[in-house]
């Protein structure tokens, strides 16, 4: 070996490049399915140990892309995030994509600092439950709906019996309740960064990139490459930490149906993973993606 060579790796020992390990938060939030990608805790809690473990780390960067979902997954990914942050004292910078809205938006709180592009979804801090009522339809099929439970609120909203007001007030104070807890969960993380008036804010509404920096919901304009190579100098390394791609057999759920020996329990989840697709679709489309 040369000495001109010795001397280099001498030098790239005593003065390695800084590290910025990079992990993509994209879909729902939720439970996944064969048809659907999504995110939750257990998905993402071995990326999150392997990127906080890495050598010469100076910082985490999450890339969000999500129209929201799970509220409580949302905050069990912020919270391991913060936790695993404090843990190695590393900084995490957030950069939004298309839309970093609902739940994609408190999965985004986890950063210290959030980025977006001018034209990304942000915000949609509130709370939303959708459904159907299908007791007129039933009704003028000639179908009589049989309905026995033990405890009289257990069948709250039922989509096939009239609606009822007090179930309605019950959601109303269950929303107000989820509602309250990503309200405070943005003042505490963007505290004196927030600009606009809380009703605003709060009000389920969404905005650009652009707006939400006015309205200090994110820090910056910008992506993740350039912002990173900026802050932490040209010779950065983004190391992306990402799950195993999954095999056509697991993709297809071939093992699964050979394994239950029942075509009538594997039609089931089939309709039952075709039904999560859609609500997947919904959410993306509500924000025109």
């Amino acid at each position: 070996m040369s000495e001109w060579l010795r001397s280099l790796i001498d030098l790239f020992r005593r003065n390695p490049p800084p590290v910025v390990a990079a992990i993509r938060l994209e879909g729902p939030i939720g439970p996944a399915t064969r048809m659907r990608t999504a995110v939750n805790l257990e998905g993402v809690a071995k990326l999150l140990a392997q990127a906080f473990s890495m050598r010469n780390l100076e910082a985490v960067a999450l890339s969000v892309n999500s129209p929201g979902g799970s509220p409580v997954q949302s905050a069990l990914i912020m919270q391991r995030v913060r936790a695993l942050a404090k843990e190695r004292d590393v900084p995490v910078l957030v950069f939004a994509e298309d839309v970093a809205a609902s739940g994609g938006y408190l999965l985004a709180l986890a950063g210290d600092e959030i980025f977006a592009h001018e034209t990304s979804i942000i915000g949609s801090i509130g709370v939303v439950f959708a459904g159907f009522g299908f007791s007129e339809a039933i009704a003028k099929l000639g179908i009589e709906r049989r309905l026995y439970t033990a405890g009289e609120d257990k069948a709250i909203l039922d989509p096939f019996s009239p609606e009822k007001e007090k179930d309605v007030a019950r959601l109303r104070d269950l929303q107000a309740e989820v509602h309250d807890y990503f309200k405070d969960v943005v003042k505490e993380r963007r505290g004196q960064r927030l600009k606009g008036p809380r009703a605003k804010l709060f009000s389920g509404d969404v905005w650009t990139g652009k707006e939400a920096l006015e309205l200090g919901l994110i820090d910056g304009i910008g992506e993740m490459r350039s912002v990173l190579r900026e802050r932490f100098g040209e010779n950065v390394r983004i190391r992306k930490v990402a799950p195993r791609k999954r095999s056509l057999t697991s993709l297809f759920g071939l093992a699964t149906l050979f394994d239950r020996g029942s075509g009538e329990i594997a039609a089931a989840s089939w309709a039952d993973d075709l039904l999560a697709a859609v609500e997947a679709r919904a959410l993306w489309d509500r924000f025109g993606l």
